[in-house]
C-alpha cells in the first residue's frame, strides 16, 4: 500500500523525506538516490549497492561468454587504447 506525505524544499534545496516513507522503504542515513524530473514530477529511486554474490556472477557470464566468442585480453586492452585515443 501506497504512503501520501508532504514536505518542503529548504533555501539550499533540500527535502526531508517524511518519516513514516523512509520507514516502509527502509532507507538509512547516507542512502543514495537517482533524481529524475520533467514538468512538475520529480522521481526519487534509491540505488542499492550491488550484491557481491551477484557481480561474481555477473563477472563469470561475461568471461564465459568473452571466451566462447575468442575474444583474448589484448583484445580488451586494444579496445580499451582506441576509445581514449591511443592506437
Amino acid at each position: 500500500m501506497e504512503t501520501l506525505a508532504t514536505t518542503r524544499m529548504s533555501s539550499k534545496g533540500q527535502v526531508v523525506i517524511p518519516e513514516t516513507i523512509r520507514k516502509q522503504l527502509k532507507l538509512e542515513e547516507g542512502a543514495q538516490f537517482i533524481v529524475v524530473g520533467n514538468d512538475d514530477v520529480i522521481i526519487l529511486k534509491a540505488i542499492a549497492v550491488p550484491d557481491l554474490g551477484e557481480f561474481d556472477a555477473l563477472i563469470q557470464k561475461a568471461r564465459k561468454q568473452a571466451k566462447e566468442s575468442g575474444l583474448k585480453q589484448k583484445d580488451i586492452k586494444a579496445a580499451i587504447a582506441r576509445v581514449r585515443g591511443r592506437k
